[in-house]
């Protein structure tokens, strides 16, 4: 599958200019510093470009490296590996993510870990009602001081795939269908910390009752081939995973672009891409006579992953049973996970499994 014509993706240009010293005694003035002397003694220190040192004023775009380090200066921050912070540099990038989605006026949007709300601001300059969700009490302070003159967003310092996201977006309906009643469905736009990725999608993509479209920013975590595999069944492949059923379960997935590393601060080492999922409505999803039965057979077939189905499967039928069953679904008998489709998987669920 190859990226979609509508996206390009932009990198920054080389910060030849600019250097980063994870400890500084002596940084080059001026410079901004970021530092947090009660958790750990390390020091972020930005040399000056050739511009501000030779006494030219320039003025930076939104949302640029400096107003980045700015904003986690002015609470003594500095991005936290635990929790996946990478800072998207490029807005536009974010335009791009936001256009992915389709973000609106009037539009309600979940915002997973905004950071420092450069996403944020290009959400809420398109009317987007939005609903900003970070675990970092810190940064939440930083996204809610920021916006303090709006009232079109709502701040929870939570984390996401602990608190309640679907009281919370309901929540914001009721308020917000007393002045537009046409408002059903929410949308989800996020540059997502890659620690949460899977456990985010696993979360959300089940809710196509209330939310219609989610649109992602994912930090790759081993390879650039990554977000695409997420997207695209790749049959008979090491990379295709119980988590390939389950989004093509519950949306149609999409790769749109990949992003480079260098329009992040601080940069990973990897690239990132741009993945949306059109949520499905149950009435779409495969019929299967329990959702939850489906996946604990799909979950059991992939233990054993090398291991034929009708050996892996044997706590739910004989082996005789699912033999036979393969053979109703046109499928070898000696079929292994990795060379089913999803609706072979439902198919073959109907047959075996006894509710």
């Amino acid at each position: 599958m190859s990226p979609s014509p509508m996206f390009t993706a932009q990198s920054l240009p080389p910060t030849s200019h600019t250097t980063f010293h994870l400890r500084c005694q002596k940084p080059p003035p001026p410079a901004a510093c970021v530092s947090n002397t009660r958790e750990r003694t390390r020091t972020l220190c930005v040399a000056s470009s050739p511009d501000e040192r030779s006494g030219k004023t320039t003025r930076p775009s939104s949302d640029n490296y400096h107003a980045t380090i700015r904003a986690l200066n002015s609470k003594g921050r500095f991005p936290r590996k635990s929790l996946g912070q990478h800072y998207m540099l490029n807005s536009d990038i974010n335009e791009q993510l936001a256009q992915a989605a389709g973000v609106e006026e009037g539009d309600v949007v979940l915002e997973i870990g905004p950071g420092t709300g450069s996403l944020t601001n290009v959400l809420l300059n398109a009317g987007a009602f939005v609903l900003a969700v970070e675990k970092d009490k810190h940064m939440a302070d930083i996204v809610s001081e920021r916006f303090m003159g709006t009232e079109k967003l709502k701040v929870l310092t939570e984390d996401i795939v602990k608190c309640h996201v679907r009281s919370h977006i309901l929540s914001l309906f009721g308020s917000i269908r007393q002045t537009d009643p046409e408002t059903r469905y929410a949308k989800v736009v996020s540059n997502l910390p890659f620690n949460v990725s899977t456990d985010v999608i696993k979360l959300l993509l089940p809710m196509g009752d209330i939310i219609s479209e989610v649109a992602l920013l994912l930090q790759i975590s081993m390879q650039e081939e990554t977000a695409l595999r997420l997207v695209e069944s790749s049959l008979r492949t090491s990379e295709y995973r119980p988590i390939n059923i389950f989004v093509n379960f519950y949306s149609d997935p999409e790769y749109k672009m990949q992003v480079p590393r260098t329009n992040f601060f601080p940069q990973p080492n990897v690239d990132a891409a741009i993945v949306t999922f059109k949520l499905k409505q149950a009435r779409e999803y495969p019929q299967v006579s329990s959702t939850k039965s489906f996946f604990s057979m799909v979950n059991s077939a992939f233990n054993g992953k090398r291991k034929m189905l009708r050996k892996s499967l044997q706590h739910i039928c004989s082996s005789v049973e699912t033999e036979e069953a393969l053979k109703r679904i046109d499928l070898s008998t000696t079929s292994r996970p990795e060379e089913l489709t999803l609706d072979d998987f439902v198919k073959l669920h109907n047959l075996i499994v006894k509710e």
